[in-house]
């Protein structure tokens, strides 16, 4: 069984690798939005975001780590929740981005499921990731 310090490392590796893919989803941003690549600012935009935010948001949840109250049992579900959680929004919105679907409901084209199905697996990591932290910093 791992260790608290190989999931904070895990973490943190899962967060920074985030933030990189988050980084380079940029370059397109900026090429769209000075009009040298055809395509939807507003997707490129929230790329370039969610990998920021996603991968800040797992490398925060693993310095936390080490200060909450949680069972042995549930340390690898909380690490994995950010982790699932911070790829599947970076992955979907580049996927997004590139084939022009939002994933707001399950419906075609293929793109669309794949988008959609993407944003609720990570919505339910960070839910999950969450509420094993708030359960973790009420102990006492």
């Amino acid at each position: 069984m791992e260790t608290i310090d190989g999931y904070v490392r895990k973490m943190l590796f899962h967060g920074a690798a985030v933030i990189w893919v988050g980084l380079l989803a940029g370059l397109p941003f900026g090429l769209v939005v000075m009009g040298r690549l055809e395509g939807d600012v507003r997707a490129w935009h929230m790329a370039h975001l969610e990998g920021v935010l996603n991968g800040l948001l797992t490398i925060a949840a693993g310095a936390a780590l080490k200060h909450l109250s949680l069972d042995e049992r549930r340390v690898p579900l909380y690490a994995w929740s950010f982790i699932v959680a911070a790829w599947g929004n970076i992955v979907a919105s580049i996927i997004a981005a590139l084939v022009r679907q939002r994933g707001l409901e399950l419906a075609p084209p293929l793109s669309n499921i794949v988008v959609f199905t993407l944003f609720v697996i990570a919505i339910l990591g960070v839910l999950v990731g969450l509420y094993l932290m708030m359960r973790g910093a009420q102990k006492n």
